[in-house]
């Protein structure tokens, strides 16, 4: 993989990361936390540059998909879950 290649992958990886810990529910940000870093995780190793453009391009669709929920999200409030208030640990 090129340089400015990797360097565009891991920038996309932060900010799907970044992103998902705006979800405001528990169990959506551990989810889409888990499935981007196995998603990651499962493709480290492709050489082919077409394959890694390809997977590039729905991780960007993926972006936008997790930061136009997290914004529907941020719409309508709950209350938090007893794991997620600290003064329960």
């Amino acid at each position: 993989m090129a340089a400015s290649s990797r360097a565009q992958v891991l920038r996309l990886y932060r900010a799907l990361l970044r992103e998902s810990q705006c979800f405001a529910a528990y169990g959506y940000r551990t989810y889409a936390i888990r499935r981007i870093r196995d998603a990651f995780r499962e493709n480290k190793h492709i050489q082919d540059s077409a394959e890694i453009q390809k997977l590039v391009n729905k991780a960007k669709e993926n972006l936008d998909i997790i930061h136009r929920q997290v914004t529907i999200g941020q719409m309508y409030s709950t209350q938090k879950l007893v794991i997620e208030n600290p003064e329960n640990t």
